[in-house]
């Protein structure tokens, strides 16, 4: 019923991960766009950000509103929520100053009379190249599943040689545009939703940015699969009992024994997000009532032997399930050295 991913620390990006604030829960949806929300935005940078770069924050905000004005979502609110949305999501991972003035301007080049030039003079050359890049993804298209997995993954490799902050613009864009795609026409929430699930969910996977990944999978199963969302969602509540007092149970009993065999770990635990267990489901043909893994737990550790170590100790307190054990510790991937186990 629990997998269990026993994970040395490669380290490939725990710089980024850091950047991130990757060791914090899933990023809060923003709400409607008010008043409200730009005081909201405005708390969020004050708590982390200089005051002089705040100041700038707050001038790109003004800015971009100006740009915008008269200009609208599907909703019919102030098309400049938006990019107050994306900036919001971003504030939330605490990220530069010149990260959140892109969010802010990612549509003006496109949507509006400003230029690169325009952003450049007033902001500097390093927010105007942020915006510039975040434009030329958004043109990006393909025809097929197979060019947006080859050709977009190139695409991407090469604005990330050049400023990672770019897709991490892109990332938080496409995330609100998932969140609101309520308004839109059915066919364009496949669109939107399809291209989600087989582009920017791998890439959030690859940057490590678990949770943006999980939200985008359960919202683009929701989307194209609303009914079988809702059923899965019910049943997994129904088995489930009381998730969290569970999830803290075998969390405990993990961190207690690995600290008395002087093993030092960090132990996650969770329950797993609806996109899991439904692509479980469909890729072994089997009921909800088949899956046996709706919780998972990870022991994070500092090296390959240490991960063997907690696996014994994991086996020793819980009967593994046969069949259910495999290891990426051989593999030269990036940041694919784990073991996984069933029990």
């Amino acid at each position: 019923m629990v997998a269990t991913t026993l994970q040395a620390l490669s380290g490939s990006f725990s710089g980024l991960s850091a950047r991130l604030g990757h060791s914090s829960t899933a990023v809060p949806p923003v709400g409607h766009f008010s008043n409200s929300s730009l005081a909201a935005f405005e708390q969020l940078i004050a708590d982390y950000l200089p005051l002089d770069q705040a100041q700038q924050v707050r001038r790109a905000y003004y800015y971009s509103e100006q740009a915008h004005y008269g200009q609208t979502r599907r909703s019919g609110e102030p098309y400049v929520s938006h990019p107050l949305a994306v900036a919001s999501i971003l504030a939330r991972m605490h990220m530069d100053a010149q990260s959140l003035m892109a969010a802010l301007l990612h549509d003006v080049i496109e949507d509006t009379g400003v230029n690169k030039e325009d952003i450049g003079a007033q902001f500097g050359e390093e927010v105007a190249e942020l915006v510039d890049g975040v434009s030329k993804l958004t043109h990006v298209e393909f025809d097929s599943v197979e060019l947006r997995q080859a050709e977009n993954f190139q695409k991407m490799t090469l604005a990330m040689a050049k400023d990672i902050r770019v897709i991490l613009v892109k990332l938080a864009d496409r995330l609100h545009n998932m969140r609101t795609l309520g308004v839109l026409n059915r066919e364009k929430v496949k669109r939107i939703a399809g291209e989600t699930l087989d582009i920017y969910a791998p890439i959030a996977m690859r940057l490590g940015m678990n949770e943006v990944r999980m939200e985008f999978e359960d919202l683009g199963l929701k989307a194209l699969y609303p009914m079988r969302a809702r059923r899965l969602e019910a049943a997994r509540k129904a088995a489930s009992g009381n998730r969290k007092q569970l999830v803290d149970q075998i969390k405990d009993q993990l961190t207690q024994t690995l600290a008395r065999e002087g093993l030092a770990a960090t132990v996650i635990g969770r329950e797993k997000h609806l996109f899991s267990i439904y692509s479980k489901m469909k890729a072994k043909r089997k009921s909800f009532s088949e899956v046996m893994d709706i919780f998972a737990f990870r022991l994070i550790v500092d090296s390959v032997d240490d991960c063997y170590r907690a696996l014994g100790m994991v086996h020793s307190l819980y009967k593994p399930v046969p069949g259910e054990f495999k290891t990426t510790l051989l593999s030269l991937k990036p940041m694919a050295t784990n073991l996984c186990t069933r029990f």
